[in-house]
């Protein structure tokens, strides 16, 4: 039987590159669940064009906008089997999220992460500070959990069971750590795999700022000692 994969991709103010991101996603996905962070540009009218479907959420942040998105989900009729993530500032390749999905599939893993490995890499495509914190973060996690996770991607995929099941509850840059530690902590069954990434469309609210990049690291952190003393 097919399995019924949905995506849902967080944006805000992603106007000039949002089109691009939905129109190269392969036809395998139902559907397209673009929610839009209190964007103030044509995000939301962008996308809805492109054949999405639109959900606005007014609290900033990457896991409200996530969340919500999984709201929507759980509030249909129709429960899907897979769900991917992946951001809207074209710098993932929507074209592989076959190969993300793949391991799901093929070898009935749990959750896969696509790393940014740095031959597939574009120059540029990655500050210091995000690649810094990867490392740190991946190797804490390798530490602590006896992890294997080399990266912190945001294009990623998850049966939906288990994604409900690590009741996710970040609501800003923490997101991607928590799943990958909730993911630790209940046995999934994952794996990585390499993935294109280029330089986005547009300045990274979060890498592109002092601020922002201060933020996540701190968020990230702080979910990995969390999950040392618990």
């Amino acid at each position: 039987m097919p399995q019924i994969i949905k995506v849902i991709i967080p944006a805000f103010n992603e106007a000039d590159s949002i089109a691009y991101v939905i129109k190269e996603i392969p036809e395998i996905v139902e559907e397209i669940i673009v929610v839009s962070n209190n964007s103030t540009d044509d995000t939301e009218l962008n996308a809805r064009n492109a054949g999405a479907t639109v959900l606005s959420e007014s609290r900033k942040g990457y896991g409200y906008a996530c969340l919500k998105g999984m709201t929507y989900i759980a509030s249909q009729n129709k429960t899907p089997d897979i769900i991917v993530f992946l951001d809207g500032d074209y710098s993932d390749y929507p074209e592989e999220l076959m190969k993300v999905v793949k391991p799901i599939l093929e070898d009935n893993k749990d959750f896969v992460v696509g790393a940014r490995v740095d031959e597939l890499r574009e120059k540029g495509s990655m500050t210091f500070p995000q690649k810094f914190g990867n490392w740190l973060a991946t190797k804490l996690m390798k530490l602590f959990f006896k992890s294997r996770f080399t990266d912190l991607g945001p294009f990623r995929a998850i049966k939906y069971e288990k994604l409900l099941a690590l009741e996710m509850e970040d609501k800003t840059y923490g997101w991607t750590v928590e799943m990958q530690l909730k993911a630790l902590r209940q046995n999934l069954s994952y794996t990585e795999v390499p993935v294109h990434y280029r330089n986005r469309i547009g300045v990274s609210k979060v890498s592109g700022t002092i601020k922002g990049a201060i933020f996540a690291g701190v968020k990230i952190l702080g979910w990995i000692f969390k999950y040392c003393f618990k």
